[in-house]
């Protein structure tokens, strides 16, 4: 019997389709599967051993069962095997049904009476696969028509409107609650002593140096007073911290070192500071800000 498809290629095609099976199928983390679980590489082993010793025990009654045929037997064989594939006879039936074509001796019944230029034209049937593309896209049409522009379903640009609203809701909601995603719109005063305590732990270890250890102001501003150079308030403490002050004379953007929730609690540290009224303090600057509508966040 012809094989279509030669050992060498039909053995490691199978072998590899089931080895990405068992990769897919298998959980394994982020090992391979045969790395992870051994049992899963003697199985694989195993398997392409029997692949390998089908094949052969193939080939090897192949071979006896063709020592086996008459001399008239094998040039038969030896025919229907040197047979091109397009010259198959299940190739011709197959290729008869999609197209419908008729045979070369029907020709002279088929003839039109046109003659253009010695060109003839011949009434032939067209392909069955032709027509039936031709029906099922007047059927799509049809569905199309009636779902789209009588039902009136979402478009595709509706559909993206949609989906592009619901994003924004769904960040929204997640960046109430994640603290890496924390921005000056959605940050909120903490006034939990945990917080505050690890907001000073941050503030004495990187602002100090400018602000003195108590927020007196050195070559900074002083934190404690009611006069804000680039705002008061936690949105815009939190938005100095996260881009930095003035351009040339202020000071650096900390967003590269600090979380966003870290900066949260800085924030709120500074903010704690109003009114402590530390020794020799530095002169205020900035104009007095009054904070309107303070979100507090609630444990």
């Amino acid at each position: 019997m012809k094989k279509l498809i030669p050992a060498y290629v039909r053995v490691p095609v199978i072998f590899f389709a089931v080895f990405m099976a068992m990769e897919y199928f298998i959980d394994s983390g982020d090992r391979p599967a045969f790395i992870k679980f051994p049992m899963v590489s003697v199985f694989l082993f195993v398997f392409l051993f029997l692949l390998i010793a089908i094949e052969i025990t193939v080939s090897a009654v192949d071979n006896i069962t063709y020592h086996l045929l008459t001399e008239e037997q094998k040039i038969q064989l030896n025919e229907a095997n040197n047979l091109s594939f397009k010259d198959s006879e299940w190739y011709k039936k197959l290729m008869t049904k999609l197209t419908k074509t008729e045979s070369l001796d029907n020709e002279d019944q088929l003839l039109l009476d046109h003659d253009y230029d010695g060109i003839k034209e011949l009434d032939n049937n067209l392909p069955p696969w032709w027509v039936y593309l031709f029906y099922a896209c007047i059927i799509f049409g049809v569905v199309y028509m009636v779902r789209f522009e009588v039902l009136g379903a979402d478009n595709q640009e509706m559909e993206l409107k949609k989906e592009v609203a619901q994003a924004k809701i769904d960040i929204a909601e997640y960046m109430k609650t994640a603290p890496d995603m924390m921005d000056e719109k959605t940050v909120t005063l903490l006034t939990d002593p945990a917080d505050l305590a690890a907001g000073k732990e941050i503030f004495t270890t990187n602002c100090a140096a400018c602000h003195r250890a108590d927020g007196g102001g050195q070559i900074g501003p002083n934190l404690t007073d009611d006069q804000w150079i680039l705002g008061g308030g936690i949105k815009n403490v939190f938005h100095t911290l996260v881009n930095g002050g003035r351009d040339g004379k202020g000071m650096i953007s900390w967003k590269g070192t600090l979380k966003p929730k870290e900066m949260q609690k800085v924030a709120s540290y500074i903010l704690s500071l109003k009114g402590s009224n530390p020794p020799d303090a530095k002169a205020p600057e900035g104009e007095v800000w009054v904070e309107e509508n303070v979100t507090v966040a609630v444990k």
